[in-house]
């Protein structure tokens, strides 16, 4: 699963999202895909993403430790959601690794750039920074695997979303 919300190189600096970030979006994005067959374990977690065990096991322990995942020890552990994906905001998974808000520094990167002062892609990439922003803070984790085609539980359906 790659993800999409990347700018183009031709602005060097301004990738949406780090390296840990992105991988700690689709760790969480793979638990929740399997939340009925219980936790994950970090082994099978790296496998399947083609990630590194050691890097991917320190990212779930920072999610775990933010209450985004609930680890389960012993016998049958893992990780688990820690709360419904469908109540679980992107901002909360990535915010944890990344500052995701309208972005206030120069797409040109100018020193001074502000509404007062704007470059000449100041009112673009604005509204384009704060467009990012709402997508982080208003979409779940549950709204993403209703867009990949799979079941949502029917009281998220129920409410519209």
């Amino acid at each position: 699963m790659r993800l999409w919300f990347r700018i183009p190189a031709a602005f060097p600096g301004t990738t949406m999202l780090s390296q840990t970030a992105e991988y700690a979006l689709r760790v969480v994005l793979f638990i929740a895909q399997r939340e009925a067959a219980g936790p994950v374990v970090a082994e099978t977690i790296a496998t399947a993403l083609g990630l590194p065990q050691n890097y991917i096991a320190k990212t779930l322990h920072r999610l775990a430790q933010a209450g985004v995942l609930a680890s389960v020890r012993g016998k049958g552990g893992g990780f688990r959601l820690a709360v419904p994906a469908g109540r679980l905001p992107l901002i909360e998974v990535v915010g944890l690794f990344d500052r995701v808000e309208p972005v206030r520094q120069c797409l040109l990167g100018r020193p001074a750039c502000s509404d007062a002062h704007p470059c000449e892609a100041h009112g673009r990439w604005k509204g384009v920074s704060e467009t990012v922003a709402h997508f982080f803070r208003d979409t779940t984790i549950g709204d993403l695997l209703g867009e990949a085609g799979v079941a949502v539980p029917r009281a998220r359906r129920a409410r519209g979303r």
